[in-house]
């Protein structure tokens, strides 16, 4: 298991993290194989990302559009190396490949689009595959951020909560760290808060029963899974 995947804070919870750039790939956790098996996909062409967001290994808005934007950033670089004159118009075709996997997912088609007007304004090919990948790093840490603030003025709400359910999975492994709804018990529960926790199983991919439930066996928080009957 790799160690960005899942390891120890001292003296708090642990983190997961699905999604990280390590040196010239993008690091996937696949959510399709959890919770029995642990494997981390190693992308370094941006059709490989394509098949990942396509065959749900990543899934969750602001995972994808993390992984999307990260794509396009694969894409910009695999072009802008052959100095192709025809840059613009191939790495518009990756990205209609990239929108195209996920169609209804709004997270994707608005990071490939933020991602297409900045490398429109960039003259010299490899100036925009560096913006796209900078810009992709931007966007996990944003999100990140924006989680953890989330989960920190949501926490408010759960003090005297005595039980708590949530749907679907909006964790850790839906984002590009610490989590959105799951973001918000986690704070609490981090915060010194006790109450019951409930998830659901969320058929028919059983994100709840698969995903929620092993964030949250990995998190130490317990909890009680309703079944969808």
């Amino acid at each position: 298991m790799g160690s960005f995947l899942f390891y120890e804070r001292k003296g708090l919870l642990a983190e997961i993290e699905a999604i990280q750039w390590s040196g010239d790939k993008l690091k996937l956790l696949d959510q399709t194989k959890l919770p029995h098996q642990t494997v981390v996909l190693e992308l370094q062409d941006y059709r490989q990302v394509v098949k990942a967001i396509r065959e749900m290994q990543v899934r969750g808005a602001p995972a994808l559009g993390v992984t999307a934007a990260y794509g396009l950033a694969l894409a910009a670089r695999e072009l802008s190396a052959g100095q192709s004159k025809d840059f613009l118009s191939r790495l518009c075709k990756a990205a209609n490949e990239i929108i195209a996997a996920r169609p209804t997912a709004v997270n994707v088609a608005w990071a490939v689009t933020r991602l297409m007007a900045m490398a429109e304004s960039t003259v010299v090919p490899r100036d925009a595959a560096s913006r796209l990948l900078d810009e992709a790093q931007a966007m996990e840490s944003r999100d990140k951020e924006i989680n953890r603030r989330m989960g920190k003025h949501g926490a408010t709400l759960l003090a005297k909560a005595a039980g708590v359910m949530t749907h679907c999975n909006t964790g850790a492994l839906a984002t590009a760290g610490y989590g959105t709804a799951l973001g918000v018990i986690r704070a609490a529960w981090e915060g010194g808060h006790r109450f019951k926790v409930f998830h659901t199983e969320t058929r028919p991919f059983l994100q709840g029963a698969r995903l929620t439930a092993w964030e949250l066996v990995q998190l130490g928080i317990p909890a009680t899974m309703v079944v969808d009957s």
